[in-house]
């Protein structure tokens, strides 16, 4: 029977903390409120992994956290604690290499594979030199210079063939096989030898529609190989002579080329796959291939544990990487529903902030992207952010727009990195095109232009049209036309007509088989534009406050008004009331700290204007030939503000991600030497300058208690908003890391089970707040308010209700006030620098009734309550009423 899901927290389980490791930290977390652990992915995933989401066997569970009995233990110390788990599932990719047992059947015999119906891979490439082949770039140079190295060569080890590149191995072709086994029969004149080199030599080559062709073929591999094994365990001659014939073949160049053009992949330099890759990753990464989870059998075989595990109870929910990925994923959404119908099911979907979850989509909500997104601009002062803007632009000498910006880049990515994917839809609409006479003379080119453009103008990340069930929502209506219109006026070189063909497809106005395709292969491209456009490049350029440069965020927005705050949650408790609510992710940019201590600078601009004065001019000594440029510099000062105290080595790596990531300077695929030196020099230097430490540790100083109430602000809010809260791991105490991996360090669970043992031993309220270093008052906070829902959990469920309370007064705008239901309260203060604690003669005003604070054990009469009054004792204010 499934377990009320009141709350959960994160963990990523990897080599370094697995099974064994979280079943004792469950303890812990039962006696912090926690009823559900939130696990990262956990089937088999590539060696030394250490997310998860590289699985190469979906139906094992991964042996380096401790495999299946390691999964027992787990489950069952979970169940004796009366706790529940939810696990994060990938249904839109797997990881390739040799652990990947169904990729590497694909590998050795391509179409004819068992599997090949599992992976998105173009047979039919309009390249004749890729057709029924999968190009591999993992080469580091030109293909013929790699060979004539002598950098391939043949393995033997008496049981099975393999081609190896330096670190890289691959299966050999059961035709391809035929050559040294030839060689090797004519060596000792065996005809068993022979037999066999032949017979693999004419195994069938069924399509992947030949399905008894197809396992008449493996089962005469399967009892081909076992009788060469055997073959060659009863004739040790026949083995030496099959090492000889291997040693011979790889001092020979011409063969070695031979036996590679007769396998059904195409190694080649790793610079290819930007052009000519033929089969869908996730995003950009060459080794995570796409799944065709929307087959049936491909669904019941990827799915299989996961829905056992939701049948037995094991698991009472699950978190669904990337869905935008997936062909329908409302199709898909509802198979796991009709699978799985009492699960909580949620999406990581990044919603944009003009953009709703589909309703028609059988889940409870998303991973909270949007919730965080909305706690954070509630903090943001406007007017300040504002003055901001002309503080940015002008240190870093031009003006910047977020949505100019964001255009050019979701254009260059789609040139560089997921070119492949641009040609591979150019081809399909060349296709649709030849079989329309009116629109059979667009050139390949022209098409090519018009898609990246589209792409590049849509605001959201993708549509969700269905041509089979003959669905498409006002809402994708609406983008389509938006997106081709702003084309048509960014693009006047590009036909119109073209455009507005384009549009046709992409609405189900223009029907066929490749009208099809191609509308629902664009819908998958256009998420990893908006990710790696936005995301992963202009998240590292915009920086006017780049504590709004989050996962869904929308950095050019001015911050989020009350009215905004309060419609937001109003419309998750009617939409979507058991959504996750979150506030930092093992994806996130920086965690909720940092961000919480950089929104302060949006209420002090004046003060953080002169710091930027002083520390330019006193720093400029330590650039090299105007390396790191100001756009670089000036990311580089908020990071030390949000993220201080930070170690050199920390802020080292982290900046050379950052720099990388904007590829402004430098890039992953194009490292600039020059600058990432001159970066790395700056940073070391700036640490040894005592003058500028004294500065920005005073400057620190000044926004600590400020931005650790906006924490405590927001913690609240997660803890209390409709929804349900996750906790990162380890953020229950100040959490002030960075970008993966910086976010992926081991958690001192000692530490924190031995500060909530004091708490509950008995602390007073002036005691907690002494020791505000360590973040005594945030675990306190989520102490109390997660054993709250646990305890009252029909006063946050479905059930209860979401309003807003009166606040009148001077400060009225510095307060996010609301109630659940009738029984509690929540009061948030927000731009407290701006206040300084005076909150004047602002109240808030309560239902009847006597409310307890849960955070101080202070009791308040219903009515007008000053805000003065209510945070004397605590920053933040959880209130419930006497049920008496």
């Amino acid at each position: 029977m499934m377990r009320s899901i009141a709350s959960c927290y994160r963990l990523q389980l990897h080599a370094g903390f697995t099974f064994a490791d979280a079943a004792e930290t469950a303890s812990y977390l039962k006696e912090l409120g926690i009823s559900h652990v939130y696990c990262s992915p956990y089937l088999q995933s590539a060696k030394g992994s250490l997310h998860g989401y590289d699985v190469v066997d979906p139906q094992k569970v991964n042996l380096e956290i401790g495999g299946e009995e390691g999964h027992a233990h787990f489950c069952a110390a979970l169940k004796n604690l009366g706790m529940g788990q939810v696990l994060d599932i990938v249904p839109n990719h797997m990881a390739t290499g040799p652990d990947n047992k169904y990729w590497w059947d694909v590998l050795e015999n391509g179409p004819s594979s068992r599997f090949a119906s599992w992976f998105d891979i173009d047979w039919n490439s309009a390249e004749v030199k890729l057709q029924n082949k999968i190009l591999i770039p993992v080469l580091g140079d030109q293909y013929g210079r790699v060979l004539s190295a002598g950098q391939f060569a043949i393995q033997f080890d008496g049981q099975c063939f393999q081609m190896q590149y330096m670190d890289h191995v691959f299966p050999l072709s059961p035709i391809s096989l035929s050559i040294p086994l030839s060689k090797a029969s004519e060596k000792i004149n065996a005809p068993t030898l022979s037999f066999i080199a032949d017979t693999l030599a004419r195994l069938p080559s069924p399509g992947p529609d030949e399905n008894e062709l197809r396992a008449a073929r493996h089962r005469d591999k399967k009892v081909l190989y076992e009788l060469l094994d055997r073959f060659c365990k009863e004739n040790p001659g026949g083995l030496e002579a099959i090492a000889k014939a291997v040693a011979e073949l790889n001092q020979d160049v011409d063969a070695l080329d031979a036996i590679l053009n007769l396998q059904h992949y195409r190694l080649a330099y790793w610079r290819t796959a930007d052009q000519e890759l033929g089969y869908r990753r996730f995003f950009d990464v060459n080794t995570l291939i796409g799944v065709r989870v929307e087959r049936l059998h491909v669904f019941n075989a990827t799915h299989s544990r996961i829905l056992q595990w939701l049948g037995n109870g094991a698991i009472d929910g699950v978190r669904v990487d990337h869905p935008d990925g997936l062909r329908d994923p409302e199709a898909y959404f509802g198979k796991l529903r009709t699978s799985a119908p009492n699960a909580w099911i949620l999406a990581e979907k990044i919603l944009q902030a003009s953009e709703s979850l589909r309703p028609s989509w059988p889940i409870d909500g998303t991973t909270g992207y949007d919730f965080l997104n909305v706690c954070n601009g509630v903090l943001v002062h406007t007017e300040g952010l504002k003055e901001i803007t002309d503080i940015y632009q002008k240190f870093i000498g031009e003006p910047q727009d977020f949505d100019t910006l964001a255009h050019a880049k979701k254009l260059a990515v789609q040139q560089e990195a997921l070119g492949s994917d641009v040609n591979r839809l150019a081809q399909l609409f060349v296709e649709i095109c030849e079989m329309n006479r009116d629109r059979r003379d667009y050139t390949r080119a022209e098409i090519r232009r018009a898609i990246r453009e589209v792409a590049a103008c849509f605001a959201i990340y993708r549509t969700y049209v269905a041509p089979d069930r003959n669905q498409i929502a006002a809402a994708d209506q609406s983008e389509i036309s938006s997106a081709i219109s702003i084309a048509k006026i960014r693009r006047t070189d590009v036909d119109p007509g073209l455009f507005g063909f384009i549009a046709e497809v992409l609405s189900l106005q223009s029907r066929g088989e490749k009208e099809t395709e191609f509308l629902l292969r664009f819908q998958q491209f256009t998420s990893p534009v908006m990710a790696k456009g936005i995301e992963d490049t202009v998240f590292y350029c915009f920086n006017r406050m780049i504590g709004l440069n989050e996962v869904g965020g929308s950095p050019g927005r001015d911050g989020v008004t009350l009215d905004d705050f309060h419609s937001y949650c109003t419309r998750m408790h009617a939409e979507h009331p058991r959504t996750m609510n979150t506030l930092s992710t093992h994806d996130t940019k920086r965690s909720d700290d940092v961000r919480a201590r950089l929104a302060v600078l949006t209420e002090i601009p004046g003060q953080w204007r002169g710091a930027l004065r002083r520390w330019s001019r006193m720093n400029r000594q330590f650039k090299t030939n105007g390396f790191p440029d100001n756009n670089t510099e000036y990311f580089l000062y908020q990071t030390l503000i949000g993220a201080w105290p930070i170690s050199k080595e920390r802020v080292t790596a982290y900046m050379e991600k950052a720099a990388r990531e904007a590829k402004q300077n430098t890039s992953w695929t194009q490292q600039n030497k020059e600058f990432e030196d001159a970066l790395r020099q700056f940073i070391e230097q700036i640490f040894d300058s005592p003058s500028f430490f004294t500065e920005l540790e005073a400057f620190v100083a000044q926004i600590l208690l400020p931005g650790r109430i906006n924490g405590l602000a927001q913690t609240l809010i997660k803890c209390t908003a409709p929804g349900i809260p996750d906790t990162y791991q380890g953020s229950e105490l100040w959490d002030l890391r960075l970008v993966d991996p910086d976010n992926r360090g081991p958690v001192d669970y000692g530490l924190r089970r031995s500060m909530l043992s004091e708490l509950q031993a008995g602390m007073t309220v002036e005691e907690i707040l002494k020791r505000m270093d360590s973040g005594m008052p945030k675990l306190w906070l989520i102490h109390k308010a997660m054993r709250l829902r646990r305890d009252k959990p029909d006063w946050f469920d479905s059930n209860s209700s979401y309003s807003s309370l009166t606040v009148e007064g001077p400060r009225k705008e510095h307060l996010v006030a609301y109630l659940r239901g009738e029984s509690v309260a929540v009061i948030a203060p927000r731009w407290n620098a701006r206040l300084n604690g005076n909150f004047a003669s602002t109240i808030v005003r309560l239902p009847d009734g006597r409310w307890n604070h849960l955070l101080t054990g202070e009791n308040f009469d219903g009515g007008t309550l000053r805000a003065q009054q209510l945070f004397r004792l605590f920053p933040v204010g959880l209130l419930v009423r006497d049920e008496e």
